[in-house]
């Protein structure tokens, strides 16, 4: 059984989580070749223009078309800036699950753009797509990953052990590979109470299908 996510955007107070433009070409691969960035991720290095049209013109709407998942940007309301992206993938429509990733670009960290994007999706996908079940996986030396599972509720579950490779720079500032183990957590629709009522005091969310 195979489904495919709506084509939305979701607003909060602050951020709109909207599908990828042309447009954010270049912003999304300056955010793509932050240090931190290459070290918890798997992406290209260095992070090309190039790299960066392929995902947003071809890989990232195949995750939805295709039916594993959906991709947002994420802007300021205000600005329109790029904040960061939230990726929904893995999904399993039979058990209405999926798996949440994040990356928030290096002048936005601080403002709790991760938490409340990623809070925001969470609602959407429970309460608009009635999913049952959220996971994430963090890198077990990421801890502002970490952080933005602990506050929008997540529990977790257990350590993935040697499960990942991360990066780290050498002595001599070549980067090289690192295993690592995951964290594995995960976020159900009653984990939400409470927590949603943060979002809902910032002015809560709304979602808008068919975005163009």
């Amino acid at each position: 059984m195979t489904g495919t996510f709506p084509n939305v955007s979701i607003s909060t107070e602050r951020l709109v989580l909207r599908p990828f433009e042309d447009t954010d070409i270049q912003a999304f691969a300056d955010m793509m070749n932050d240090e931190l960035v290459t070290a918890w991720t798997s992406v290209p290095h260095p992070y090309t223009e190039a790299d960066a049209r392929a995902w947003i013109t071809e890989l990232a709407p195949a995750e939805r078309a295709e039916g594993r998942g959906i991709v947002f940007a994420v802007t300021e309301f205000l600005t329109q800036r790029l904040v960061g992206i939230v990726h929904l993938k893995r999904t399993d429509w039979r058990v209405r699950s999926s798996e949440i990733s994040y990356v928030i670009a290096p002048w936005a960290r601080g403002e709790g753009y991760a938490s409340e994007a990623a809070l925001a999706t969470a609602q959407w996908l429970f309460h608009d797509q009635k999913f049952e079940r959220l996971e994430l996986r963090t890198a077990a030396d990421n801890t502002a990953s970490q952080q933005v599972a602990q506050k929008i509720g997540c529990i977790s579950e257990g350590v993935l052990r040697g499960a990942w490779i991360a990066r780290t720079r050498t002595g001599n500032g070549e980067w090289t590979d690192v295993r690592t183990d995951l964290i594995v957590w995960s976020l159900l629709p009653e984990d939400l109470e409470g927590v949603g009522d943060q979002l809902a005091d910032t002015g809560g969310f709304a979602s808008f299908t068919d975005w163009n």
